[in-house]
């Protein structure tokens, strides 16, 4: 008898690499045999691919001159900065954004450049190019803009910078519209359609990182760098890696070795801004890994972004001042912990409302609205419906007659396709399969929710979404998993999308002692749970109305992922549970 939840509950897929492919591995590479179980399920096969996923190689870095346009960029820049013209460096609200534009200004300044900088307001202005963008380049008196993260699409904008005597340099990594491309000086994108650039899945920043490197190359007269600007662009990998990570771009080729050794520079920056941010959030004076960018760092800077001014992030991590940062990075700290109040409260809101559309079949996409829900958190407020019910949510934030609305789906189902089913009733929509956005009046959220379910019904041509899937890499025994274990495995390290954490299951295990609910809100349950002499801490996060399930003396089948917990300088080893199930194991 198998004891599960019935509500969205996964179905368990063992992976099963091929054997010979593990046996390679294992002998070609000297790895124990779950590393090479854990290659083997992400695609790799014994070659010069794993040795430099193994052990990411800054040499192997692509040259920046092979992103298109990259040589008119740099020379334009040049010739800007050497004029001494004024410099306005336009970035975007999210990490992305502000880490690429952080990185920029700093690089300017170190060549005594004359730059601003300007972030658009995510409530006022919106994503990318608009007024907002002409009228500072006038107040500033800008001959030469340069964006990051955004502006492929911002033909008009950048059409009228042109008109009043303004260049533009566009950094971006985003997908040209078919309609055309801006008139700017420059548009440095591995994505645009004539590239040839080897590696097109750069984030914004790892773009605005290109031409730093570009430009320093230029201003160094030759393709070596100069020692002190080498130096500025090794720490700066500590931004980049922010961004890449945030960004949720795959991390491999690239953006692997821009994460790891900007990890490692985020460690061991000197800088008061960095300093600052990492001792608010309690990850100073460790090792770093991509977790602690995602949970950590990344929601303080999307926090002043989404409440606020993504303005005081840029302003953290530009400050010199070791009181000034430390100062700005609490501000950011409070900032995001109002943002996770406001988002809890509107989330028991939306979930209220969910439950009027439980009806999948009816209502195969969520779509829930509240006067005043704050529209810089809808977004994640759709991504925990998405979780909780397996299927597409669109929550909007109304404010008066006008809402704004984010929209998530799951796995195989484009989220976009379905609402271009509502067009009628959004003034603006757009997004990709994954995420999207919207406006709509207040009087159209019904209309708005039928349309998009119509259309969401004929894509599924009367199927239900499949169950969500929790592919497993392993099955290792509790007794097999220690610290020798978890160091071999951290060599592949940091994890992100192409490149997931390992997800193992330890059959068969009991508790040590009761479980216990915990956490403000007493969602979360921690266990310790034993086999043989073996004994590990565990949490799983979100499962307290499961702790019932959790008895003493029966056997546990656990689903979760080894990693290290580290407080107060001590380093432990802990479990972060999946998902888990009692009696007969499903797998």
């Amino acid at each position: 008898m198998i004891r599960r939840p019935a509500a969205s509950a996964p179905v368990w897929t063992l992976r099963s690499p091929h054997r010979g492919t593990v046996q390679d591995l294992m002998r070609k590479h000297d790895v124990p045999e779950l590393v090479a179980i854990l290659l083997a399920n992400r695609g790799y096969s014994p070659g010069e691919a794993v040795s430099a996923h193994m052990a990411p190689d800054l040499r192997k870095l692509h040259d920046p001159f092979l992103l298109p346009n990259m040589r008119e960029a740099t020379r334009v820049l040049r010739k800007s900065v050497e004029d001494g013209e004024t410099i306005l460096i336009h970035g975007d609200y999210d990490v992305d954004g502000v880490t690429g534009t952080v990185l920029l200004v700093r690089l300017l300044r170190l060549f005594g450049a004359d730059v601003h900088w300007h972030i658009p307001d995510r409530f006022k202005d919106g994503y990318s190019f608009g007024d907002h963008s002409i009228e500072r380049a006038k107040a500033e008196g800008a001959k030469l803009v340069i964006s990051v993260d955004n502006g492929t699409s911002a033909i008009e904008p950048i059409a009228q910078l042109k008109a009043i005597g303004v260049k533009t340099i566009v950094t971006d990594h985003h997908e040209p519209p078919v309609s055309g491309l801006p008139e700017a000086v420059a548009i440095v994108n591995p994505k645009l359609r004539d590239s040839t650039y080897p590696f097109p899945e750069l984030c914004g920043g790892a773009v605005a990182f290109k031409l730093a490197w570009g430009f320093c190359q230029e201003m160094s007269d030759g393709d070596r760098v100069k020692p002190e600007l080498r130096q500025f662009l090794v720490d700066s990998m500590g931004d980049v890696a922010i961004a890449t990570v945030c960004d949720v771009v795959p991390l491999v080729d690239e953006n692997r070795i821009l994460a790891r050794h900007g990890l490692k520079a985020l460690e061991s920056s000197s800088r008061p801004g960095v300093k600052a941010l990492l001792s608010t959030a309690g990850i100073s004076n460790r090792a770093l890994n991509a977790e602690d960018v995602s949970f950590q760092i990344g929601p303080r800077i999307n926090a002043s972004g989404r409440l606020a001014t993504a303005a005081r992030a840029v302003e953290v991590l530009l400050s010199e001042d070791d009181a000034e940062a430390a100062r700005l990075a609490a501000e950011l700290d409070t900032l995001n912990v109002k943002r996770r109040e406001i988002e809890r409260d509107v989330l028991v809101e939306a979930e209220a409302d969910a439950k009027l559309y439980q009806d999948a079949q009816r209502y195969p996409v969520i779509v829930v609205a509240g006067q005043g829900w704050h529209q810089g958190v809808v977004g994640i407020v759709a991504a925990r419906l998405v979780d909780k019910y397996a299927r597409p949510a669109l929550v909007i934030g109304l404010d008066g007659d006008m809402g704004r609305g984010s929209a998530r789906s799951v796995p195989g189902f484009s989220v976009l396709e379905a609402m271009h089913g509502g067009a009628a009733f959004m003034p603006r929509y757009g997004g990709h399969s994954q995420a999207a956005g919207c406006e709509v009046m207040s009087e159209s959220i019904d209309d708005l929710r039928e349309a998009i379910c119509e259309e969401a019904r004929r894509i599924l041509g009367g199927a239900g979404y499949p169950p969500p899937e929790l592919a497993i890499d392993a099955a290792v025994p509790l007794t097999m998993i220690d610290q020798s274990l978890l160091n071999q495995v951290d060599r592949l390290q940091p994890y992100g999308q192409l490149n997931e954490s390992p997800v193992l299951l330890s059959r068969d295990v009991r508790l040590a002692e009761p479980a216990r609910v915990i956490g403000a809100d007493g969602r979360h349950v921690i266990l310790q749970v034993r086999q043989g002499d073996t004994v590990h801490k565990a949490l799983a996060f979100g499962m307290a109305n499961r702790v019932h399930e959790l008895e003493m003396g029966i056997p546990i089948h656990l689903v979760h992922t080894p990693r290290w917990n580290t407080f107060r300088g001590q380093r432990n080893l802990e479990l972060l549970v999946h998902d888990f199930a009692v009696g007969e194991s499903p797998v």
